[in-house]
């Protein structure tokens, strides 16, 4: 135990009873539990299957029992490593006879959730992104328990939610599944229910540990607390100032009113950071400060020296990426690794075009989330409908696509062939002359859309034939945020301006999909590459030398952010992409955002006061 600092050891050694551990980044965390974990078996005699070791995934369980068992030089332990979903449906294995089979597979979910949807009428344009909001709706509802009587849905008018809701859990019952939230609802109910029951599982787990206990949700608080009861030896590690899933139901304020809940509880803070060099660790911290809700700490580095954190406002993206490009370059002439790089990004949907430099570069590079590719989003593949129209196409699948949007009140019935005739259509609705005057008039803008260059005939899309007005009224509609909609047709507009023709952008597209499925398994085969990270999904790694991209305000902190708490919860996620970075620490902003004038992020003017 000698290797561990004098706070490290003070957590260790920690004999019974409830236990506060504050582990800021790269305080070594993994070392205390494990530590703890053989504390508690070699020293204090406990029975290691009265240990239990709670994670938030596979992954983290998995590489705790590892370490533990390379410590303990063993080759099998009977200490418990799992997840909340794990540990809680073994109880409900045992109670009810619960297999794997009962758990509901994601692909019979969807399909349970569309079939469900398509009963409400809703035809929604983007049905893949309502399934989705719809699904983590549902799922946040389970978690927090709400009286449905009186909730205000936010993925579709509560009255539709309500019914797809009972039609779903209906469904499952049915069928005798359980999603992963029913795992947490029923074990819940069944302790609450069954105090012999909850008896015999407080006798087993006499000792419990929990890990990122600042990512817990209400509803698995409740259930570790009734399993630590009576004698609450629950020993919980984590650090506010990196509680990001808020909207997965995580909630920060259970970790600040930990001591509230447990008058006895002790804390201690591991307040060296062995990651960082000092600038990055202060930098960060003059950042984390802004925020009131969390514990006062002062962080230390363990290394003293290093760079300065470099921040940089560029005129536009294109200048940006080739920076990025350059260091990358120079890192790598002077022997650097491509794997020792992290490019971090607010979200998945950002990297799009530095995706298409590395690519064109020849640079390896390796996404930690998916890509969605701008191509296949519904509103994309409507204004490539709009050119090929405007091109001459006459398909009858091209024309149902876009033939109300806008609104020009036209029905399927009037397309009776493969190929459209404006003439038939016409005479089709020759008794209405108002319908005539929006067939001719969108007749006349496509010829004209035709005539112009690709990024006049966007422009002409969007703001001539209306269809901007369009995704206004739909977002309107469906109380989505109109800025997000547009913000695809902005990114598209900027893309485009590197192409003449639709011919040239199409084989570039088909081009970029090949490479990226070429690069796909090529990366399988090679480690060394470049990392592509959302900053939620860094969490937890490291890297040398770390870029954030596209510092702006609306990016991160992102434009959904009303509240003050969803303020904090943006500077904690930028927090932790900052302290991604050993050595290096790029934050890089843009003048200009997709042809827009941007404003530089109030987290960089933040770092940057003295």
């Amino acid at each position: 135990m000698s290797q561990l600092s004098r706070v490290q050891q003070q957590a260790v050694t920690h004999r019974d009873g409830p236990m506060l551990v504050l582990a800021g980044p790269g305080s070594g965390k993994t070392l205390v539990l494990t530590w703890r974990v053989r504390y508690l078996t070699e020293v204090c005699h406990i029975n290691p299957g009265e240990i239990l070791v709670i994670t938030f995934t596979r992954a983290a369980a998995r590489e705790m029992k590892e370490r533990y068992l390379r410590m303990t030089g063993d080759e099998s332990t009977k200490v418990s490593f799992g997840t909340f979903h794990a540990v809680f449906f073994q109880i409900l294995k045992l109670a009810y006879g619960y297999r794997s089979e009962n758990i509901l597979r994601e692909e019979e979910k969807y399909r349970f959730l569309k079939e469900a949807v398509f009963r409400q009428k809703l035809e929604p344009d983007d049905e893949a992104e309502l399934l989705s909001s719809i699904a983590s709706e549902i799922s946040r509802v389970k978690n927090e328990r709400p009286d449905l009587r009186t909730y205000k849905a936010v993925s579709c008018d509560s009255k539709s939610f309500l019914a797809i809701f009972n039609e779903y859990d209906n469904r499952l019952r049915r069928s005798g599944k359980i999603d992963f939230d029913d795992m947490l609802g029923y074990c819940y109910e069944l302790l609450k229910e069954r105090p012999d029951i909850l008896k015999a599982w407080q006798r087993k787990f006499r000792y419990i540990l929990v890990d990122e206990f600042q990512d817990i949700n209400q509803l698995q608080y409740d259930i570790v607390r009734m399993l630590a009861a009576p004698e609450d030896n629950l020993f919980i590690v984590g650090d506010d100032d990196q509680s990001i899933y808020r909207f997965r139901g995580a909630r920060p304020q259970i970790m600040l009113h930990f001591e509230e809940d447990y008058p006895a509880a002790k804390r201690v803070l591991l307040d060296t950071n062995y990651r960082c060099t000092r600038p990055i660790v202060e930098g960060a911290g003059r950042v984390i400060v802004h925020n009131k809700d969390r514990f006062s700490k002062e962080i230390h580095a363990q290394k003293a020296e290093g760079p300065a954190i470099v921040t940089h406002l560029f005129k536009n993206q294109d200048e940006e990426y080739e920076c990025i490009l350059d260091k990358i370059r120079i890192w790598r002439e002077r022997g650097g690794s491509y794997g020792d790089i992290a490019v971090l990004f607010r979200t998945n949907t950002q990297p799009r075009k530095l995706v298409e430099e590395l690519i064109s570069e020849g640079i390896p590079f390796r996404m930690r989330d998916s890509l969605p590719n701008l191509y296949d989003h519904w509103i994309v593949k409507d204004v490539f409908t709009y050119l090929h129209m405007a091109k001459g196409s006459l398909k009858r699948s091209d024309f149902l696509q876009i033939m109300n949007r806008p609104k020009r009140y036209l029905g399927r019935e009037c397309l009776e062939s493969e190929e459209i005739s404006w003439e038939a259509l016409l005479t089709w609705y020759d008794d209405k002359p108002w319908v005539c005057e929006r067939i001719e008039k969108l007749r006349k803008d496509l010829k004209l859309a035709g005539r112009l260059s690709l990024s006049g005939a966007l422009h002409y899309i969007r703001h001539i034939i209306g269809y901007e007005d369009y995704l206004k009224e739909y977002a309107q509609y469906r109380g989505r945020n109109p800025e997000e909609l547009l913000a695809v047709l902005d990114e598209l507009a900027e893309l485009a301006k590197g192409f003449s023709t639709l011919t040239e952008w199409e084989e570039h597209i088909t081009r970029v999909r090949e490479e990226m499925a070429r690069q796909a398994k090529e990366r399988e085969k090679n480690s060394d590459s470049v990392s592509l990270s959302t900053m939620h999904s860094s969490k937890g790694l490291e890297y040398r030398i770390v870029f954030i991209i596209d510092a702006n305000e609306g990016v991160t902190p992102h434009r959904r952010t009303v509240f003050e708490e969803d303020m904090e919860e943006e500077r904690r996620l930028f927090y932790v992409a900052m302290t991604r970075a050993k050595e290096l620490l790029y934050i890089f902003s843009v003048k200009k955002l997709y042809g827009k004038k941007a404003e530089r992020s109030r987290f960089v003017e933040e770092l940057l006061e003295e």
